[in-house]
């Protein structure tokens, strides 16, 4: 078995060297930039990840002057703006990729396509040129380290990005190549052929046909008309604004007394400023139309004034609701209302701060996504999350503790609105709970304004925790010759008549201090409230003494002169002792015999 496996595989071995001493001279005869099996070479490769190979580029247009440069992405938007505003829109023609159009069609169409295209720049969206990379293959360069794409070659980059009809386009500075040839930027091919619809959207409006020509030349970043133009269509805006403000403010009158005519009342200004947005974007798009570093700030303010008109609007509506709830439901704030009754008003003001954060967040979010700051500042605001955030720890330590502790009294309640408390030494009812601060009201009808983290962090009395009842006391100091019987009587007797005082099984009057002249008598009650109990006390102290004023005003405390040594109380007399005088003379302060 052995020597026939031998023999079986003598032929294999022969045929495996044939296969390699002929596979050996067809590598090598491979050409030069082809791999062995058959693909072009790695360098190759990277060198088209750098830029998009072309035959040929602008072949209808004559050879491309010195003056227009296109090795880097700010040389070519740079030289697109110079030749422009220079009204050299044949040269500008060739920072443009005319693939798209027959050799034939460039000559004619390349200056047209390159006016409309500086014409939709200057209105369509405004960007700075230099933002935009200074390197032959735009990589990203970052010191930090933190870009995830940094170092990495580019070969496309966004100018601007407009929105036609609900169709988003985009204008792209491509990096093209031919043969041997310096790659070169241009303008991308598909964002030529958006170029004409693009400019009837953002083209010049009907009325410029009409400004002078001497108007049209630029004067910083406006030109002459606009800063002329600009002051005039906001005078006009305001003149708007201010008429829907005083609409509003007639229907509020107009309308009956209650929730109609308050919330009228509330929302004059956001309103005017909802319509006074609304009719200027429709001059914006139907009349006047600016250059792009006028319409980006006041798209971008429009688009502030709407979502803060509108956020305002729902937040008035809220305030407006819960205004009528508590006057139906609640009525006046204070510890007299049913506990249910506080604790409903209490939670709706926390609903109210829900949906102002709610509310808020909504807005910001609409706000930042219609300016397209994500898009622009996503990288940048993610690789200094932790920057911002410890930023904003501190700058906003005392905003978000305030935040939280009010969301932490509303879930919690240690107070309800409508409590009585006592707060540093004054009877407070609490009259409202907001995110940053408390809203007392002082028994004399002034506002204390506290911040909530203050607030949670003394101590305090809530007086209507469990219910509004509370014991008062009333002290007397009264001669030691007072009938102590014949006041407690009276007490019981005031205090029964009261109608403030509750659970007379409860009332008391005893003696509670003593000295050689006086004696202090104090009497409790329950009321129903404090601050009925306080009216009270006052009433009943009132009564007593009157009584004893009228009745026994011997019971007064007085001071005492002792003429003789006759004892009052038991009417025994005493002689007063007789002192020998030393020897030598009388001593002093005494009388001898």
């Amino acid at each position: 078995m052995k020597g026939f496996s031998a023999w079986r595989l003598s032929p294999l071995l022969a045929v495996l060297a044939m296969v390699l001493l002929i596979s050996t001279p067809v590598a090598a005869e491979l050409p030069e930039g082809v791999g062995e099996n058959g693909t072009e070479r790695e360098d190759d490769e990277s060198e088209e990840r750098e830029w998009f190979p072309l035959d040929s580029l602008n072949a209808g247009l004559d050879e491309a002057p010195d003056e227009v440069e296109r090795l880097t992405p700010r040389d070519s938007a740079r030289s697109f703006e110079r030749l422009t505003e220079n009204e050299e829109y044949a040269t500008a023609a060739h920072l443009l990729n005319l693939s798209e159009l027959d050799e034939a069609e460039q000559q004619q169409k390349g200056p047209e396509l390159a006016r409309q295209l500086a014409s939709v720049l200057r209105r369509g969206e405004w960007f700075s040129v230099s933002n935009l990379p200074s390197r032959e293959d735009a990589a990203i360069e970052d010191p930090s380290g933190q870009h995830p794409l940094v170092g990495e070659p580019r070969r496309s980059l966004e100018l601007a990005s407009m929105t036609v009809d609900g169709e988003t386009y985009e204008i792209r500075l491509s990096r093209y190549g031919v043969d041997d040839e310096q790659p070169v930027w241009l303008i991308s091919a598909d964002s030529v052929t958006s170029i004409p619809l693009l400019y009837e959207e953002f083209g010049p409006s009907p009325l410029e046909a009409y400004i002078p020509e001497r108007f049209q030349t630029s004067l910083g970043m406006l030109q002459v008309w606009e800063w002329i133009a600009i002051p005039l269509f906001l005078l006009l805006i305001g003149l708007v604004g201010w008429g829907v403000h005083a609409l509003v403010g007639l229907l509020a009158y107009w309308f009956p007394h209650g929730a109609p005519s308050i919330f009228a009342g509330r929302i004059g200004v956001p309103m005017a400023l909802l319509v006074m947005a609304f009719v200027a974007q429709v001059l914006l798009d139907y009349v006047v139309s600016f250059t792009a570093v006028a319409t980006t700030f006041i798209h971008t303010l429009l688009i502030i004034l709407i979502a803060w008109g509108v956020g305002t609007i729902a937040l008035r509506l809220v305030d407006t609701v819960l205004l009528k709830v508590t006057r139906r439901f609640v009525g006046e704030i204070d510890d007299t209302k049913p506990k249910d009754e506080r604790q409903l008003l209490t939670t709706l003001y926390a609903v109210r701060r829900v949906i102002i954060l709610v509310t808020v967040i909504a807005v910001s979010v609409y706000v930042l996504s219609q300016i397209e700051l994500f898009e622009t500042l996503g990288l940048s605001l993610l690789a200094s999350a932790s920057v911002l955030a410890v930023l904003v720890g501190i700058a906003g330590q005392a905003v978000l503790g305030n935040i939280l502790s009010s969301f932490q009294v509303s879930l919690a309640k240690p107070i309800r609105i409508g409590d009585l408390v006592m707060f540093e030494g004054q009877w407070c009812y609490v009259e409202g709970i907001f995110y940053t601060f408390i809203r007392l009201r002082v028994w004399d009808e002034r506002r204390l304004i506290v911040p909530v983290t203050y607030f949670v962090s003394q101590p305090f009395h809530n007086l209507s925790v469990k219910n509004a009842k509370m014991y008062r006391k009333l002290e007397l100091i009264l001669h030691l010759s007072a009938d102590i019987e014949l006041i407690r009587h009276k007490f019981f007797e005031f205090a029964e008549e009261e109608d403030n005082v509750v659970e007379h099984h409860k009332l008391c009057c005893y003696v509670t201090g003593q000295t050689e002249k006086t004696q202090t008598v104090t009497c409790y009650l329950m009321a129903s409230d404090p601050f009925a109990g306080w009216i009270a006390e006052m009433q009943i102290r009132e009564r007593l003494m009157n009584f004893i004023r009228t009745y026994h005003p011997e019971w007064w405390p007085r001071d005492i002169v002792v003429l003789n040594q006759d004892d009052i109380a038991t009417e025994e007399k005493h002689e007063k002792p007789r002192v020998r005088a030393p020897v030598g003379g009388k001593s002093d302060g005494e009388n001898t015999e």
